[in-house]
C-alpha cells in the first residue's frame, strides 16, 4: 500500500476534483482513497509514504498516438536527405529508417521510449508500430519491454503494401497473432488494436484480408488523410473520399480509431460521428510536416471523440498540448477559441478512449481507478486553484517537471531517479543499436 502526499492533489474526478493539501491511497493496482493528507495518514499508518514534497500530485498522463520504431531518430541526419514534400519526409525518413529495424533496433526504440515516457509522466500509450526489416515478433518485441519497465500499452503494427505483398502479409500476420495473444492473456496493461498506413499505401483487397485476419477481435488503427495522397488516391483510384473507403470496407467503429484526420470534408466528419469512430491529433508533427491543421474544432461540434497524440514528436503530452491550442486559433483567426476544446482532449477524451481498450478507469484518481500516480515538481507563484488548474498546466508546467511515475501501483521514478531500473546499463546496449542503425542508414561507422 502506498500514500503519495504533501502536495496539491489533482484528481481529475467530478466528486473531490482538488485538495489543497491531498494524498492518494493505493492498494495493489488501484486507487483506494483519496482526501486530505493528515486524515488518510491517520486512516493507513502502515502505508508507504511517497513524499510529494510540496509538488501538484495528479493522474498520469495518456499519449494515445506515438511511433515507437521513432525511438533512434534522435540527432539524426540522413546523408542526402532534403525533402519538399510530405511523401518525400516519408519516404526518405522514416520508412527508410524502418526498413533497416531489426528486432534488436525494435528493442532499443522501446527503451528508449518507454524511458522517456516515464520520465515525462506518461503512464499510457498507443503505439503504431513499423519495422518492416524484421516484422514477425516485433510486438512482441515491444510488448515485453514495456512489461520490464512497466508501461501501460496498447500496440499494433503499420500494415502497408509499400514494400511489398510479402512484407504486407506478414505484418497483418503479427497483428492477428498479437491481438490474439492480448486477447487471451486479458491483461490489463497489454492491449492491441490492428494497425494500417496511409490509404495510399492499402488496397481494398488488402483491407479485406485485414478485416478477416482480425476477425472481430479488436479494433483498427489507421492513418488517415495525414497527407492529400490519401486524397488523390482515394478519389482517383476508388471514385470516392478516404472516409468512405474505411466505412465501404468495414473499417470504421467504437474500437476504431483514425490519425490525423486533416483532409476530410464535413461529410465525412458525418460518418465519422454515426459509426462512433475515434480520432487522435499530433498538433506538433502535422506543423513539422507541414501537412496542415486539423478540423479539432469541427470535430468537436459535431461530437466526435477526439483524443491528444504526440506522433513521436515528443514524449511530452503538455508540449503537445501547449502547441495544440495556438494552432487552433492560428487556424481559426481567432484568439478565443479552443480552450475547452484543448483542455478536454488531454484530461477527458484520451481516458474516455482508453475506457473502449481498458477496463480500469485511467486519467483519473478515485477509489477503484487505476493507481497511475504522477508527481510533478511545481511551486506556483500565483494563485493556484480548482478555478485555475488548465491554466498553470499550460502555461508553468512541463514533462520535465515529472519528480515521481507510478504505473498500476509500482513506483518507477522516484524523486527523478529510476526504481528497478538499470537506466546506465539500457542507454548504454540501445547507444550500440542505434550506432549499428546510422551506420547501415549512411554506410559509415559512428
Amino acid at each position: 500500500m502506498l500514500l503519495i502526499g504533501n502536495g496539491r492533489l489533482i484528481t481529475r474526478s467530478a466528486t473531490n476534483p482538488y485538495l489543497e493539501n491531498g494524498a492518494v491511497v493505493t492498494e495493489g493496482a488501484l486507487v483506494k482513497e483519496t482526501g486530505p493528507l493528515e486524515q488518510l495518514r491517520a486512516k493507513y499508518p502502515e502505508a508507504e509514504f511517497v513524499d510529494a514534497k510540496g509538488g501538484v500530485i495528479m493522474p498520469g498522463l495518456i499519449n494515445v498516438h506515438t511511433h515507437i520504431y521513432s525511438g533512434l531518430a534522435r540527432g539524426l541526419a540522413i546523408d542526402g536527405f532534403n525533402p519538399t514534400n510530405f511523401l518525400e519526409v516519408l519516404d526518405g525518413q522514416w520508412w527508410y529508417i524502418d526498413r533497416h529495424l531489426t528486432l534488436d533496433g525494435t528493442r532499443a526504440c522501446a527503451y528508449a521510449t518507454v524511458l522517456d515516457c516515464i520520465r515525462d509522466g506518461v503512464t499510457t500509450i498507443f503505439d503504431h508500430h513499423a519495422s518492416f526489416a524484421e516484422i514477425p515478433g516485433s510486438l512482441f518485441a515491444i510488448k515485453d519491454v514495456c512489461q520490464e519497465l512497466g508501461m501501460r500499452a496498447c500496440l499494433c503494427y503499420e500494415v502497408s503494401e509499400r514494400d511489398g505483398m510479402e512484407k504486407c502479409q506478414e505484418a497483418i500476420d503479427e497483428n492477428a497473432e498479437f491481438a490474439r495473444w492480448a486477447k487471451a492473456e486479458d491483461s490489463d496493461m497489454i492491449r492491441a488494436m490492428f494497425g494500417g498506413h496511409a490509404l495510399f499505401t492499402i488496397s481494398d483487397k488488402t483491407f479485406e484480408a485485414m478485416v478477416k485476419a482480425n476477425d472481430g477481435l479488436t479494433g483498427f488503427h489507421i492513418h488517415v488523410a495525414e497527407g492529400m495522397n490519401d486524397v488523390y488516391d482515394s478519389l482517383r483510384n476508388y471514385g470516392c473520399r478516404p472516409i468512405n473507403r474505411l466505412l465501404y470496407n468495414g473499417i470504421l467503429g467504437e474500437k476504431t480509431m483514425l490519425g490525423h484526420c486533416i483532409h476530410v470534408s464535413p461529410a465525412e466528419l458525418d460518418i465519422i460521428k454515426e459509426t462512433n469512430t475515434m480520432v487522435c491529433h499530433n498538433p506538433e508533427s502535422n506543423m513539422g510536416n507541414a501537412v496542415g491543421c486539423s478540423p479539432v474544432l469541427q470535430m468537436y461540434g459535431k461530437g466526435i471523440l477526439i483524443g491528444l497524440g504526440t506522433d513521436a514528436y515528443t514524449h511530452d503530452m503538455l508540449e503537445s498540448l501547449k502547441v495544440l491550442l495556438p494552432m487552433q486559433r492560428h487556424n481559426a483567426c481567432d484568439p478565443n477559441v479552443g480552450w475547452g476544446e484543448a483542455m478536454g482532449m488531454l484530461f477527458k477524451n484520451n481516458p474516455a478512449i482508453c475506457a473502449r481498450y481498458f477496463k480500469t478507469p485511467l486519467g483519473v484518481l478515485e477509489p477503484g481507478s487505476a493507481a497511475d500516480v504522477i508527481v510533478m515538481d511545481y511551486k506556483p507563484f500565483t494563485p493556484f486553484s480548482d478555478a485555475n488548474i488548465d491554466g498553470h498546466m499550460l502555461f508553468g508546467m512541463m514533462g520535465k517537471n515529472c519528480r515521481t511515475t507510478i504505473i498500476n501501483g509500482k513506483v518507477l521514478y522516484k524523486d527523478r531517479e529510476f526504481v528497478g531500473i538499470d537506466e546506465e546499463r539500457i542507454n548504454a546496449w540501445t547507444l550500440e543499436q542505434s550506432k549499428k542503425l546510422w551506420g547501415e542508414l549512411n554506410h559509415r561507422t559512428y
